[in-house]
């Protein structure tokens, strides 16, 4: 190939992508504020992974991507239009979940009219996996946290009560044998973890799992995984405030318990993950 044929072949991909550049530029101002987001509430500070590991997986496919047909396609308009309905009116009623979710709307729509839909397919995960940089919307947080601190003290009473120790619940506190009152806070409600869990819970389903239905079941088994865990470390804690000391809610404890949630969720999802895979050959 001539070298005009190949700066003329450059040219014509660099044109191509310069309306995700422009794209970047109009989401400037939703997109920082969602980095200022995931620095300022731990909650997501997952977030800053996820791009990074979208544009990670994009890189391993980079051979399959230069092999497969590109042509364009007038559905992502559609796809388009959509994700613009939502910026504007995510923006008007400082919606921001509205607002950065069309952002991910868009680039599916911009991916598909620009290279069709043989492109899509190879990177609809990863395009898909960048909703998980997105905060859900506070009202929904706080709705399902306080069920979550009620379900860990109310079935870590059962436990502790099952194996004979005296236990009294009093909402989301427990009240312990030596007098001890452990509450089961925001913070351990489990939701945080769950946040992250899913997230990992996605990348390792896809990259481990050949089938879809595979994919799935294990990408929902973390939801109960993450609640199982979190029961667990609010039943150990409880233990350990009984048995050892009544300060397990100080640190460095405290930090030690939670990443003692991950610890057991990796476990139990690797170990899922596994008999999925035997199972679903």
């Amino acid at each position: 190939m001539s070298s005009e044929a190949i700066n003329a072949s450059t040219g014509k991909l660099s044109v191509r992508y310069l309306p995700f550049i422009a794209l970047l530029v109009v989401y400037a101002p939703a997109l920082y504020e969602l980095i200022v987001n995931w620095s300022q509430d731990s909650n997501y500070s997952h977030g800053f992974l996820v791009p990074l590991v979208s544009a990670w997986l994009l890189w391993q496919k980079r051979a399959e991507l230069k092999a497969a047909v590109q042509s364009t396609d007038n559905f992502g308009l559609a796809i388009m239009i959509v994700a613009g309905l939502m910026f504007v009116l995510g923006n008007a009623g400082a919606e921001y979940f509205t607002m950065r979710l069309s952002f991910v709307v868009a680039l599916f729509g911009l991916t598909m009219f620009l290279f069709g839909r043989s492109i899509v397919r190879l990177v609809w995960f990863e395009l898909a996996f960048l909703c998980f940089m997105i905060p859900i919307p506070y009202v929904i947080y706080y709705a399902l946290t306080f069920p979550m601190q009620l379900f860990a003290s109310k079935v870590t009473a059962g436990i502790l009560s099952s194996i004979g120790m005296a236990v009294y619940r009093q909402g989301n506190i427990l009240h312990l044998p030596d007098g001890t009152s452990l509450e089961v806070a925001e913070a351990c409600s489990g939701m945080r973890s769950l946040v992250s869990l899913l997230a990992l819970g996605a990348l390792y389903a896809y990259l481990t799992q050949k089938r879809f239905s595979a994919k799935v079941i294990l990408f929902l088994s973390t939801i109960p995984i993450a609640v199982a865990a979190n029961v667990f470390r609010v039943f150990v804690t409880a233990l350990l405030a009984t048995a050892v000391t009544s300060d397990v809610t100080a640190e460095p404890v405290h930090s030690l318990m939670g990443l003692s949630v991950f610890v057991v969720s990796f476990i139990l999802l690797f170990g899922f993950g596994a008999i999925l895979k035997a199972v679903f050959k």
